[in-house]
């Protein structure tokens, strides 16, 4: 999708300062996975995403937050939290009160989720199976609250050229939720390895976290 396609000026107060010419939410992780994986630090805004046509999780989140904005929904992302593993940010968007996802990941297997899943914790283990780390170890643990990015909208975090790593600090602080007890975690199994193969293809290999063994 060319540049041109996404940004066109100001759209006002629905989501100040730029526009994006989506339809629907799979457009939008469409674009996403178009785009390079960003591995250096920092937290760029979505603006800065498409002038520089890069992105990690978590500026893929708050660029899919703008965009899903812009098609009528709340600008909401979601923390989920690993162990030995990347954790990952999905902007999160509601259809007949049912949740779906949007998402930038350097793997295949973390990106869209259709809004089928009834509850946010539903949403959020529609991923469990598919969040390993390159060993094959499965290592999604806890997930958090929604955060509304319409708290930092005096900080104009939609076209800001400032760092926002501001905004991952706050997610930090927000409650949590663990998907599992210590019990379970002992029990789990590895990933197979056609699957890992499938996951981590086309990777970013700067980008990908380097387990411990």
């Amino acid at each position: 999708m060319p540049k041109s396609e996404i940004v066109r000026g100001s759209s006002g107060k629905k989501a100040p300062g730029i526009k994006f010419i989506f339809k629907k939410p799979h457009d939008v992780q469409l674009y996403l996975n178009s785009i390079k994986y960003k591995s250096k630090a920092g937290t760029i805004s979505p603006a800065e995403v498409v002038r520089r046509e890069e992105a990690n999780c978590f500026e893929g989140a708050l660029f899919a937050a703008a965009a899903l904005r812009q098609l009528g929904h709340r600008p909401v992302i979601v923390d989920m939290i690993a162990v030995n593993d990347d954790d990952h940010v999905i902007a999160v968007f509601r259809r007949n009160g049912l949740y779906g996802a949007v998402a930038k990941s350097n793997t295949t297997l973390l990106r869209f989720r259709e809004p089928v899943y009834r509850t946010l914790r539903e949403l959020v283990m529609s991923y469990f199976d598919f969040y390993f780390n390159t060993n094959g170890q499965k290592s999604l643990r806890s997930y958090s609250n929604p955060v509304d990015l319409t708290r930092f909208d005096g900080d104009s975090w939609m076209t800001t050229c400032e760092n926002l790593d501001y905004i991952g600090d706050y997610l930090n602080t927000v409650k949590h939720h663990e998907i599992l007890n210590a019990r379970y975690r002992r029990a789990l199994s590895y990933a197979e390895d056609d699957l890992i193969a499938v996951c981590f293809s086309g990777a970013n290999e700067e980008g990908l976290y380097k387990p411990e063994v």
